[in-house]
Parts: C-alpha cells; sequence; structure tokens
C-alpha cells in the first residue's frame, strides 16, 4: 500500500507538471518573458524562462494532500514519529516558498547576488532549525559522530553550496534536472528500501514533476514556442531539495531511517558532479584572481562542448558520469572503507577531465596549424608581389 502511495504521487506529478507546463508557455510568449541571449547562452532564438515555476507548487501541494488524505482517513500508517519527521517537512516546505519567491523576482525583474546568497543562507538555517542536520561523518576523514556546534554550520554551508552548484550546473539543455532527476529516483528508492517513506515520497514527486520538464526542455523546438528552461525558481528550489534528500539520508537518525555505514557518502554521491564542478571552478577563479561570481564558460559543459560534442551528447555524458558514481559508491561502501571510496571518486574525477582537457587540446591544435598555415601563405604571397 506505500509503495502505492509512492507510485500515485509520482504519476500525479508527472501529469500536473504536463498539465501546467503548456500554460506556462502560453503566459510567457504573451507577456514576453524570455531569457536573455549572450554570448555565454546556448540558445539563439527566444525562450521562456520560467518553466520552474510548476516545482514548488506541485511538490507542496502533493506533500500535504498525500499527508492529509492518508492520516487523517487513516488511508496508510508510514510507521513514522510525528513530532520528528513532520517539523522537517515543515522546514522543507518553508524553504521551497521562501526560494521559490527569489527565483522568480530573479527571472522576472533580477535579483543581486549578494540578496541570492543571503537568503539562501536563511534558507539552509531550515533545515538544521527543523531537526535536519549532518551529525555523523561515519569515519569519512577518520571522523565519526560530530557535536550540534559543528554540524548545525557545516549543513548550512552544504546546503548554500548544493544549491549554488545546482543553480550553476543548469547550464546546457536537460542537464540540471536530469542530474536531479537521477538524484531523486536514487535516493528516493533508498529511502524506501530503508522504510522512510515520507522522504521516498518526496524524493518521487520531484522526480515525477521533472520528466515532463525534461522533455519540453531537452526535445521542446523554439521555433514552434515548446521548448522552456526553469529559470532559477527552479534551480534553486531544486538545489533545496536535493540538500534536504542527501542531508536526511546521512544524518544518523533511527526515526528517519536505520543506521548503514557510508550513509554520507552514498547521499552526498548523487551531488558529486554538480558540487565538484563549481569546487573546481572557483578554485580555478581563486587562482586567476577573476571574481568569484562572474559568469564564465569554464564548467565542465562547456569543456564537453569546447571538445566538439553537441549539446545532448555533453549531456548524457554527465548525466551518465553521475549515474556511474551512484552505483559505484552505492556498491563499494559494502566492500572497503569510505575513505577509500572518497580517494577513488577524486582520481576518477581527475582522470575524467584529464581525457576532456586532452581532447579539447587535440581539437584546437589542427585549427591553430590551419591558422599559422594560412597566416604563412598569406605572408609568402604579399612578398612575392613587393619582389
Amino acid at each position: 500500500m506505500k509503495i502505492l502511495v509512492v507510485v500515485t504521487a509520482f504519476m500525479v506529478a508527472f501529469v500536473l507538471g504536463r498539465m501546467l507546463l503548456p500554460y506556462v508557455l502560453l503566459v510567457s510568449y504573451r507577456k514576453r518573458l524570455f531569457d536573455p541571449i549572450d554570448i555565454r547562452k546556448t540558445h539563439t532564438q527566444l525562450v521562456s524562462r520560467l518553466g520552474g515555476v510548476t516545482f514548488v507548487p506541485i511538490q507542496c501541494v502533493l506533500m500535504v494532500m498525500t499527508l492529509i488524505l492518508c492520516y487523517k482517513n487513516g488511508l496508510v500508517d508510514f510507521n513514522l514519529e510525528v513530532f520528528e519527521i513532520y517539523p522537517m517537512i515543515m522546514g522543507l516546505v518553508c524553504g521551497l516558498v521562501v526560494l521559490f519567491i527569489v527565483g522568480i523576482s530573479d527571472d522576472l525583474i533580477g535579483v543581486s547576488p549578494r540578496t541570492k546568497l543571503y537568503m539562501q543562507i536563511l534558507v539552509a538555517g531550515f533545515l538544521p532549525l527543523s531537526g535536519v542536520w549532518i551529525n555523523d561523518f561515519y569515519g569519512v576523514f577518520f571522523i565519526t559522530q560530530i557535536p550540534f556546534w559543528v554540524g548545525i554550520p557545516l549543513t548550512v554551508f552544504v546546503t548554500v553550496l548544493i544549491i549554488n552548484a545546482i543553480n550553476l550546473i543548469d547550464g546546457i539543455d536537460g542537464l540540471c534536472s536530469g542530474l536531479v532527476l537521477v538524484g531523486c529516483l536514487v535516493l528516493g528508492t533508498l529511502f524506501m528500501i530503508d522504510n522512510a517513506w515520507l522522504h521516498a515520497l518526496f524524493a518521487f514527486i520531484t522526480a515525477g514533476l521533472l520528466l515532463p520538464f525534461f522533455h519540453y526542455n531537452v526535445f521542446g523546438i523554439s521555433r514552434k514556442r515548446r521548448k522552456i528552461f526553469m529559470g532559477d525558481a527552479g534551480s534553486l528550489t531544486l538545489g533545496l531539495s536535493m540538500s534536504f534528500l542527501a542531508v536526511s539520508y546521512a544524518m544518523n537518525n533511527e526515526h528517519i531511517k536505520p543506521f548503514s555505514e557510508g550513509a554520507v557518502v552514498v547521499a552526498f554521491t548523487v551531488l558529486f558532479v554538480p558540487v565538484m564542478d563549481v569546487a573546481r571552478v572557483m578554485m580555478v577563479r581563486i587562482r586567476l584572481g577573476t571574481p568569484l561570481f562572474k559568469p564564465d564558460r569554464s564548467h565542465i559543459h562547456h569543456k564537453l562542448l569546447d571538445t566538439g560534442m553537441s549539446h545532448q551528447k555533453a549531456m548524457i555524458t554527465i548525466i551518465s558520469l553521475a549515474g556511474f558514481f551512484c552505483i559505484f559508491n552505492a556498491v563499494a561502501v559494502q566492500l572497503i572503507s569510505n575513505n577509500i571510496v572518497l580517494a577513488a571518486d577524486l582520481v576518477l574525477w581527475g582522470i575524467f577531465h584529464t581525457i576532456v582537457d586532452k581532447a579539447i587540446k587535440r581539437k584546437e591544435s589542427p585549427q591553430v596549424e590551419s591558422s599559422y598555415k594560412k597566416n604563412n601563405e598569406t605572408n609568402r604571397v604579399a612578398t612575392d608581389r613587393l619582389k
């Protein structure tokens, strides 16, 4: 019965997303609400950036209505410690609403990066305030349980990092929604295995609403007014959604799920690619002395495009890489130490970037050689004419 409720919520989220997106597109074209076109953007035609306005309403309405129907009418007993779990859900809903307002304001009129950062810190504080915070490292860096005065600020930092990582990875069609979709399916399945049904419900609701958006974002044709972007209203709230799921799974709390070795590694594996990408970009900017929040073309999807890949191939490559890390870590933590698994992840990430960098150099070398030969030929012709 519990699985039926989760699957039903997933299907309802899919149907609602499929129904609402055409109306969002209609409003966007009538009111001329489009994503600006500039040198960093990969699109050259008018595209709506309000796809994310459908996310939070569907998430919040379905979560609340499912709880009302299941508990008020006694349809399903999720065996929850009510006073322990309910504040977590309420804190999540409040955070989603706040970021939804910030995101849609930025999509419509613009919000300064500093203001967005302050609001992200505020919302990140809702998680530990409601009882969701990182309280155990499970032996990573040889640390086990950590006190609240370390875990709470760490949770706020990690949440802000994840929100920005999800926001910044939204650079090519289907990438952000695809990564979050994979993360929700993985974490949702793990929560179901551990009988954490309320968290599994939220994960599958989020996955369900992302499927129709993914189709419009990747396969929609802008000329036919079927293409749409999620905007900050979508990427910011998806970042908080993934933060909540990852921190909840990593948390050592018997009211959520039983203790399992490697929980912290598996929980954040689904976010490994976007988080490591934004960390790499920030380190490069610090080394070069450029502003941390200045947009550029140094993210992983930009590098794959520079190798000559199409947008869809780059998107599929990154999502496949994220899927590989999820499977690899879920299996590896059962066999070897968490520290070894984490070290292996970093090595594999470094190898991947080395391969990409070499591919970019191979692509650039013939172009440079061709330009060099062309210049030499021009100089030779000019010299012959002088003679």
